[in-house]
């Protein structure tokens, strides 16, 4: 769990790849028609708000180093992010009604 949460503090350096997931998530939501995620697509954007004002310093004072609230961030992220990959997948696995 430790590789997978260092793993996404890319997302703290580069706050656009959080958007990009965000868009695709809230984009797959919205074709397939389930809310999972479309809600876990607007998550990650809220997400990406919140980096990028980190990232500019909007938020903190200047002393960013040690964020604690990223121990709470990323475990939602990537649990809901799951949650949302499995309502997808199983989106496709069910077959379509009759017409």
């Amino acid at each position: 769990m430790g590789r997978l949460l260092s793993a996404m503090a890319i997302f703290v350096e580069y706050p656009f790849l959080a958007t990009a997931v965000g868009v695709l998530l809230f984009e797959l939501g919205r074709r397939t028609r389930h809310r999972i995620p479309l809600g876990v697509g607007v998550l990650w954007l809220i997400y990406s708000a919140y980096e990028t004002a980190m990232q500019r310093r909007w938020l903190c004072s200047g002393e960013c180093n040690i964020r604690i609230d990223l121990l709470l961030i990323y475990p939602v992220l990537l649990i809901s992010s799951a949650a949302a990959g499995l309502s997808l997948f199983q989106a496709r696995r069910k077959p379509n009604p009759p017409a």
